[in-house]
């Protein structure tokens, strides 16, 4: 069996595994680190404190610092409510494409690390090789934030991480953050033919909304000068605004769900000091003139910052030399490399497959571009081991 068969069957496995983020990933994560501990990796399994979840962090070669970490994340998104042709948690492969869930975003690259595990162990490593598969990613990457927290605890200092989330084989260096919210909205019901003597929350979960959508305005014109991003700008969506049972009843709960993507720092704390003064000065005074337990809180999702794109980056270095790409481009998607960066790691992206192809119904992976990762990863071992 060819590397890229055996690949192939372990995708499959992978795939098979329904890891969506609302649910278990434990078995997942046990199958790798089983393949894991019998291609020699020294192993951790760290549980997520629900018990239902687990990273996964394992080692070839020599103990110490300045090692390079291969990354993944282990969740995907639903399939609720997409029209797929197959089986999304059945692999099928045809016409040189591999369809199923995840097999893109990103369980192709994992399965390409580990498969190559026994390769890399044979290769004697003079430079330590590390596996980081995490948990929740889709949803604010949790696990890499506790990750993260254990390497920084432990005083552990890789020095370079390749996130191989799918880029085409291109090499990524920079993304946007990413930082989610959810706003609750605490009011007060009654009868809607006296709304005055309530607190309508959807109403006021309207008005915070269109702060956002001014806000969103105003960022336009705060674009850095030169940026790469496309669009160079920092962004605010609103995803979800949820509130209220019946035309007749004053709503007193609200909830919205929203988003942005800074393109440098000083961005978010400008939205967010908006939005507190905003709350503060305006919106709440009116709320609790009706009704002193009227609130507002904002739970914070996950703020996961950017990756920057800097001189020197050896990781950038590396994969340009493993894959023969010139340059390297920014996206405006977001990724856990900036977790990894915050460690004082240098980090690029290069995966298989297209983003294009992420999150979307008949998610496939060509088997051109899982040979081309597992070339580069076969570069890798051989350069690690020199």
């Amino acid at each position: 069996m060819t590397t890229l068969d055996a690949t192939t069957a372990l995708l499959a496995e992978l795939v098979a595994c329904p890891t969506v983020s609302s649910d278990s990933n434990l078995a997942l994560i046990d199958h790798l680190a089983g393949r894991l501990e019998g291609a020699g990796a020294r192993v951790e399994v760290q549980r997520a404190p629900c018990g239902q979840k687990a990273n996964l962090f394992a080692t070839l070669g020599p103990e110490g610092d300045g090692g390079v970490v291969l990354s993944g994340h282990t969740d995907v998104v639903p399939v609720t409510d997409q029209d797929w042709s197959t089986d999304p948690f059945a692999m099928v492969a045809r016409d040189g494409r591999l369809f199923g869930r995840g097999t893109c975003d990103m369980k192709g690259f994992i399965a390409a690390a580990v498969a190559m595990a026994p390769r890399f162990a044979a290769a004697g490593l003079r430079r330590p090789l590390h596996f980081a598969f995490t948990y929740d990613e889709e949803v604010g990457c949790l696990g890499a934030q506790a990750l993260a927290a254990t390497l920084r605890a432990r005083d552990l200092r890789p020095s370079v991480a390749i996130i191989g989330e799918p880029t085409s084989m291109r090499i990524v260096e920079g993304h946007k953050g990413c930082y989610e919210y959810s706003t609750h909205f605490t009011g007060l019901e009654g009868h809607a033919s006296a709304p005055d003597r309530g607190v309508n929350a959807v109403e006021y979960a309207v008005r915070y909304v269109a702060r956002l959508l001014e806000l969103k305005a105003a960022l336009v014109a705060r674009a850095p000068a030169h940026s790469r991003f496309d669009p160079p700008w920092t962004t605010i969506s609103t995803g979800v605004l949820a509130g209220g049972h019946a035309r007749n009843v004053i709503p007193g709960k609200a909830r919205v769900d929203w988003e942005m993507r800074p393109v440098q720092p000083g961005d978010a704390e400008f939205v967010k000091n908006d939005l507190d003064r905003f709350c503060a000065g305006t919106l709440l005074p009116a709320m609790r003139a009706v009704s002193p337990d009227a609130d507002i809180v904002t739970e914070t999702i996950g703020e996961v910052d950017g990756l920057i794109p800097a001189e020197p980056n050896e990781a950038k270095a590396i994969v340009a030399e493993l894959t023969g790409a010139n340059g390297a481009d920014v996206v405006p998607f977001g990724t856990e490399a900036g977790l990894f960066q915050a460690l004082g790691m240098s980090a690029v992206i290069c995966g298989p497959g297209s983003i294009e192809q992420a999150h979307k119904p008949d998610e496939f992976l060509a088997l051109d571009q899982l040979a081309q990762c597992l070339a580069m990863l076969d570069r890798l071992g051989a350069r690690l081991a020199a």
